[in-house]
């Protein structure tokens, strides 16, 4: 019994070493190397202080593939009306948009709650619905959603004492884009990015009690469970390195990021913190310590390490600011 068990495998692994030793002419020793290497995601960086033509470089940079003929959710940062980056700044968003239509969207629905603020009134004063309007893209208010529109997500396996509930254009989407912003999160959640663009998909009850709780940190990455972001951009021309999020101490951080990847995102963005000098939250502590990401790798969202990012640029200036951002992952 022992000997009949083993043989399928024996023999799995000789077929398998085979073909790799089959490769070595084809493609040298480097190229197996790379073939059978653990996968690596892949996040794109332009430096520049242009938000529209770095949006655009950005995704011929990264090359998102799949969003032809799909009906495309996009999740910004509306937390508030507050100049970027307390919000999504309108060229990114418009920017964007254009972009997903040229890549032959078959449609592009802008999809947010904000808060404390009324999600409304915050798209007012920032002009979505006249964006809305001249791009013809459409708007879904989580704040105006029927309770048959939520997906409820049980307590097990979480710090969520009663579960959670994301939106059913959300869970069931063709194709999710999160664009975020770069800052620094004074009110307990350290650094707000992409894992933490997530609670703006919650009902508004269950934010407090989240904002309360010693797990705050492990919940925003819970919540990413519910579903999966096919585009990630991340707006980092103006960062916050204290404070947020909604105001806080403001630099010029220049660089426009993107990503398939929320943990490989959060990771590349909290080495640019770092190399602008934060505050001690995000000094002080390495960036695969950090609660949100560390929460985010026990279940298995993303990078585990360093080692499996691995970061693309385009040119002499990018390639500079990437060697710098490497150097900061690499310490954890």
């Amino acid at each position: 019994m022992h000997s009949s068990s083993q043989g399928p495998n024996r023999r799995e692994f000789v077929r398998t070493v085979s073909a790799g030793l089959a490769l070595v002419p084809a493609l040298g020793l480097d190229g197996v190397r790379r073939l059978f290497a653990p996968r690596r995601s892949r996040v794109a960086l332009v430096v520049t202080s242009d938000r529209k033509q770095g949006v655009a470089n950005l995704l011929k940079l990264f090359g998102p593939q799949g969003m032809a003929g799909k009906r495309v959710v996009l999740k910004p940062n509306f937390n508030t009306s507050d100049d970027a980056p307390g919000s999504t700044h309108n060229d990114t968003l418009a920017e964007l948009v254009a972009e997903l239509r040229a890549r032959d969207a078959r449609s592009v629905t802008l999809a947010e709650s904000s808060g404390p603020p009324q999600t409304r009134g915050v798209m007012e004063r920032k002009g979505v619905y006249d964006l809305a309007r001249d791009l013809r893209f459409d708007i879904v208010n989580f704040e105006e959603m029927p309770d048959g529109d939520w997906v409820s997500f049980p307590t097990a396996g979480t710090h969520w004492p009663d579960g959670f509930a994301l939106p059913r254009v959300v869970t069931d989407s063709e194709y999710t884009v999160s664009t975020c912003c770069l800052k620094t999160h004074g009110a307990g959640g350290v650094f707000s990015m992409s894992l933490k663009l997530s609670v703006g998909l919650t009902p508004k009850t269950i934010r407090r009690p989240m904002h309360r709780s010693p797990d705050m940190r492990r919940m925003i990455a819970e919540l990413n469970t519910g579903y999966r972001p096919s585009l990630i951009v991340l707006d980092g021309v103006a960062a916050f390195t204290d404070g947020g999020p909604s105001r806080g101490e403001l630099k010029a951080g220049n660089v426009m990021i993107a990503g398939d990847d929320r943990v490989a995102v959060d990771a590349v963005g909290l080495a640019m913190l770092k190399s602008l000098g934060a505050n001690e939250a995000i000094m002080g502590r390495g960036i695969f310590q950090q609660e949100q990401i560390a929460r985010a790798v026990e279940l298995k969202l993303g990078a585990t390490g360093p080692d499996e990012i691995e970061i693309v640029t385009a040119n002499a200036e990018g390639r500079k600011l990437a060697d710098t951002l490497r150097g900061i992952l690499a310490q954890g």
